[in-house]
């Protein structure tokens, strides 16, 4: 024995570890409880508030520190479903109208299950998942008029979905190879227009690709909260004579505040005669496309660019899942493509299939895919597009209900399925609107009546009713306004009583 030799043999390794169970059979049980209580909590949906505050100690259970030992999972899953699931947001409630949501469906939320399951990462290669989310792409593509030759991506939703248009659009418009050089490298600033109804995420996108916000520019927008297109022009005319670069046009397929759809047509003309690249941020109304009765009010999106859409929100699937359509799909992926040594591609194998992270900013990337493609192959676009008319039907249904209240006010700006509105509050005064108006606002969803937000619209105070369901009823809206009525009226109440404005 060498001198060298240890004077005892090693220890033995320690017991190698997993996350599966001991028991298969356990757990196989517990699932089943699991999913069949989770078809209870859709069945029943319309039977619980649509929300409702959390107790004290219900909030506080998320305070505890981090676990260091283990718990069974029976227990795990009993604290989820008397905490997580007793309050949730509420948008797959029939009567949630807030912000503009989508609420799910069951179909998608097994799709989710298997995608976790399989546990696939889509960053791209050669396997069913991805084939899976380019046949979901070429879906969209064909709903939206795009040629086979595009490309396109899934994201999280419509902020990055637009955050990787514009992106594209600034390499596209940049006169230089903005990639290697940066934006410093731009030869005359870049500008990018849209209405003053933008959804916010626009100015995050250009704050994000180093253009900054002073250079979107906001074109005023008409009585009907479309952009004014004869300003528009003006506007491109006064910065090239200004020695600005304009860019792109950013169409609005449906406004945040309201649901107005601007004239895609005429913008798709204006982009064309001036040489920019035009965008359609159809996150709210794209989908119009696929809806027979609707379908003419999305008129000109396929002549765009590029289109930002969400099939968390019209097709409802469960959050979340974005898209972005590139008509150039050479510009999509010259934007974003990177092949480093350990990502190469081979002749054959798993890294033979093209990898989808060449067309966005993600290279771990979720199975966003399956939910879509399992709820669009049960269901069938015609049916998704018939629910679109349905919820554009039922708002203007709501509308008609408002108008026929004299204590209730329509906001005149209404096309798709945004309703706004407000009490009149006249025994009280326009000072003091507002304040009646959140509070019935707060009263709706504190007393598990209905969920909807609010918003301003040219300095004033609305309510807002966003219809984006597949579970709301006529009914549903009938209570609404039954509901708007007798709490104005006790707020109004409380106002004369106690002659101070509500707190909310």
């Amino acid at each position: 024995m060498s001198a060298l030799a240890p004077a005892q043999s090693p220890l033995a390794p320690p017991a190698e570890e997993t996350l599966d169970p001991v028991d298969w059979e356990a757990l196989r049980e517990l699932t089943h409880r699991i999913v069949d209580e989770a078809l209870d909590y859709v069945r029943d949906v319309r039977d619980r508030p649509p929300w409702q505050d959390m107790p004290p100690e219900v909030k506080a259970s998320f305070a505890s520190g981090l676990p260091a030992s283990p718990t069974l999972l029976s227990g795990v899953y009993r604290e989820v479903s008397e905490t997580v699931m007793r309050y949730p947001m509420g948008n797959i409630h029939p009567r949630f109208w807030s912000w503009y949501m989508g609420s799910s469906n069951f179909t998608g939320a097994l799709g989710d299950f298997l995608a976790a399951v399989q546990g696939s990462n889509l960053g791209g290669g050669n396997h069913a998942a991805a084939q899976v989310e380019r046949q979901v792409i070429d879906w969209f593509k064909e709903m939206m008029g795009f040629p086979a030759s595009a490309s396109g991506t899934l994201v999280s939703g419509g902020s990055v979905a637009n955050l990787v248009a514009l992106t594209v659009a600034r390499n596209a418009k940049a006169g230089t190879d903005i990639r290697e050089h940066g934006v410093g490298s731009v030869e005359r600033p870049l500008r990018f227009y849209g209405s003053d109804q933008l959804h916010s995420c626009h100015r995050k996108s250009m704050e994000t690709i180093g253009l900054g916000n002073a250079a979107l520019r906001r074109v005023p927008s008409d009585e009907g909260s479309h952009i004014d297109i004869p300003a528009l022009r003006e506007a491109i005319a006064e910065d090239r004579e200004a020695g600005v670069q304009p860019a792109c046009i950013i169409g609005s397929a449906g406004t945040v505040n309201t649901g107005a759809i601007d004239n895609l047509e005429e913008l798709a003309e204006v982009a064309e005669r001036e040489g920019l690249w035009f965008h359609v941020d159809g996150c709210i109304g794209a989908l119009i496309a696929i809806a027979p009765g609707n379908a003419w009010r999305v008129k000109g999106i396929s002549r765009a660019h590029s289109i930002a859409l969400d099939p968390h929100k019209w097709l409802h699937a469960p959050f979340e899942v974005g898209c972005v359509l590139i008509r150039d799909a050479r510009t999509h992926r010259g934007t974003f493509a990177l092949t480093p040594e350990y990502l190469e591609h081979t002749a054959r194998g798993l890294a033979s299939g093209e990898w989808l992270y060449d067309y966005g900013l993600q290279t771990t990337r979720g199975f966003r895919a399956l939910k879509v493609w399992m709820s669009l192959k049960e269901h069938g676009a015609a049916k998704f597009g018939r629910l679109i008319d349905q919820n554009i039907a039922q708002a203007a249904y709501l509308a008609g209900l408002i108008e026929a209240e004299l204590a209730l006010e329509l906001h005149e700006a209404r096309e798709i399925n945004i309703v706004c509105f407000r009490h009149r509050a006249d025994a009280l005064g326009a000072d003091r609107r507002k304040a009646v108006n959140v509070e019935i606002m707060l009263r709706l969803q504190e007393q598990g009546l209905a969920v909807i937000s609010d918003t301003t619209l040219k300095g004033e105070h609305w309510l807002r009713v966003a219809v984006n369901n597949h579970r709301t009823r006529r009914e549903d809206l009938e209570l609404l306004v039954r509901e708007v009525l007798r709490i104005g009226g006790q707020v109004i109440g409380d106002l004369h009583a106690s002659g101070a404005n509500p707190k909310g």
